[in-house]
């Protein structure tokens, strides 16, 4: 499945990563010690909802626009971290995860990008230049496993291709595996979409396989039945989620389900412990 950033910026997945992202960075910041926040997939990191990729899928109309039609207060930080990158009113831009992350950062705290593509990681240079952010262009899974342990003891990868390549599952477990020898307590966020259930059960099977103790996982199912060969939602595997950022999850996926859920459906967001 193909799914270049471009062309689903603001959507329904959008929506609940970046809340969740921004949850989960505010619950490890309760503890003051420095966190290192790795992208491995940074993307461009700002993109225009008007542009003619965003526009051919029109999905930020069923993801950020009724996020900021809706009031209810546990969106209130999602909101206003995207209102930064926008004048007023309805958002015109969106801004990829190294701006969220951005906005997250203590003065103690560093962020780490990284973007393969040329022309991608040169516009993320520009578009992170008012930032502290280190912008690198490798190859993600040797980027990943390059960067742990970081210099902190503590901190956060997030890990979010476009899922391009017919093995991109497969190199993330390797990875994941790999990456979890090197830094068993380090906290990795996995975002991945949602089209064929079975193709994703056999996947989740392998992962659980890896015996992570704490492995961590939410989906979103749009629909209140699969819609075949379509994209049904998405997913976060999160490894080592810190204990406030567990007991804050049931209002705020309610929150996200009620908000996202399209027209006719109710919508599901299950969350649920991997056990090997």
């Amino acid at each position: 499945m193909n799914y270049r950033h471009s062309f689903h910026a603001g959507n329904s997945a959008d929506v609940v990563k970046h809340s969740l992202l921004i949850e989960l960075v505010r619950a490890l910041q309760q503890k003051p010690g420095a966190l290192t926040l790795i992208d491995t997939h940074a993307g461009c990191g700002l993109y225009d909802l008007g542009g003619d990729d965003a526009q051919r899928t029109g999905e930020a109309v069923q993801g950020v626009v009724r996020a900021f039609a809706d009031r209810n207060p546990l969106l209130d930080d999602y909101r206003a971290a995207v209102q930064t990158v926008n004048v007023a009113g309805e958002p015109h831009l969106y801004p990829g995860s190294p701006r969220f992350l951005a906005r997250l950062l203590r003065p103690q705290d560093a962020l780490i990008l990284n973007e393969k593509h040329p022309e991608d990681a040169y516009t993320l240079r520009g578009v992170m230049r008012d930032t502290s952010a280190a912008v690198h262009e490798r190859d993600a899974y040797e980027f990943w496993l390059a960067m742990l342990p970081p210099r902190t003891a503590r901190g956060v990868v997030v890990v979010d291709p476009p899922y391009e390549q017919t093995d991109e599952r497969a190199r993330i477990t390797a990875t994941l595996a790999a990456a979890h020898r090197k830094w068993a307590h380090g906290v990795s966020v996995i975002w991945y979409p949602l089209k064929d259930r079975t193709v994703h059960g056999r996947w989740k099977e392998q992962l659980r396989a890896l015996g992570i103790p704490k492995f961590l996982n939410v989906e979103h199912w749009l629909y209140d039945h699969d819609q075949p060969g379509i994209y049904n939602g998405a997913g976060l595997f999160i490894v080592n989620p810190p204990y406030a950022f567990t007991q804050a999850l049931p209002p705020l996926l309610e929150a996200l389900r009620a908000v996202l859920a399209p027209e006719g459906h109710r919508g599901e967001i299950t969350c649920q412990w991997l056990r090997a």
